[in-house]
């Protein structure tokens, strides 16, 4: 497991070319879970970019996976905001990392990644949210849970194609089969979506270690219930635990403390109420 980053209560960001301000908090946390013997997830939680990545490939393998996508994330943190083209050159730096880690692996390596990266679009903060895998990245708004990823998974297939409901997914015995990976000799595909910020949005990017534990209600009164990044994330981690932990299991959050009202709206987050 490798961790980027400390939880921070209280972040202002300086908006370029205006005279406003964005203020932020948050907060990871992990743990390896009750049934397996290494954490093979790992984060990077700095501002502007927070990310989680779950390594497959087998113990060290898959933790020098998730390991190389967060430290190259890490390393493109230079400014206040990103670009998205900037996250994926960096997955691209981490794809080539993971194709000498997987020199001797028969099998392959490779990991999932998920996150935000603050960044500014007509002057407006945004969150470009990104996904590779099924780990999964959720928006919680006026006492409303979305899911702002879609799982690159065969059993998400399945339920676009009207063939499973999502809590079938949830159960089925191919939920941990992705169809996208950062890794395996591929290319890393991400997806994104532009999320514009507000006061009061909360932000949660984890691993499955959390999602196959904790349902979807569950999560929604972890985050409506008002406590600090750092509290949440802890009670999030406790959550998966208590319910079997038999995963890694990583999450982080993320509030937004304070932003300008928007110049433009737009807004590409697709919005899925889950509960």
């Amino acid at each position: 497991m490798t961790g980027i980053g400390d939880s921070n209560e209280d972040f202002s960001i300086a908006i370029p070319g205006r005279d406003a301000v964005l203020r932020i908090a948050w907060a990871a946390a992990t743990d390896t879970g009750k049934r397996r013997a290494a954490n093979e997830d790992s984060f990077v939680a700095r501002s502007p970019l927070f990310a989680v990545a779950d390594g497959m490939g087998g113990h060290s393998a898959g933790d020098l996976a998730s390991a190389a996508v967060v430290e190259r994330l890490a390393e493109i943190v230079t400014e206040d905001f990103l670009s998205p083209r900037a996250i994926e050159r960096a997955l691209e730096a981490a794809t080539a990392d993971i194709t000498e880690i997987a020199a001797d692996s028969v099998l392959g390596v490779g990991t999932t990644v998920t996150g935000a990266v603050l960044t500014l679009q007509d002057d407006d903060p945004y969150f470009a949210v990104f996904n590779i895998g099924d780990s999964r990245v959720y928006c919680f708004d006026r006492n409303e849970l979305f899911q702002v990823t879609v799982d690159h998974s065969v059993v998400q297939e399945l339920v676009e194609a009207g063939a499973l409901t999502r809590d079938e997914a949830e159960h089925h015995p191919d939920s941990n089969v992705i169809t996208r990976a950062v890794g395996f000799n591929a290319p890393p595909m991400p997806d994104f979506w532009m999320v514009q910020l507000h006061a009061g949005l909360r932000f949660l990017m984890c691993t499955d270690g959390l999602t196959k534990e904790v349902t979807d209600e569950n999560i929604r009164m972890h985050l409506a219930a008002g406590l600090t990044p750092v509290q949440t994330a802890g009670a999030l981690i406790d959550a998966a635990l208590a319910s079997g932990g038999r995963d890694n299991v990583t999450a982080i959050v993320v509030d937004v403390l304070e932003a300008p009202e928007p110049l433009e709206t737009e807004d590409t987050e697709p919005r899925r109420k889950l509960v």
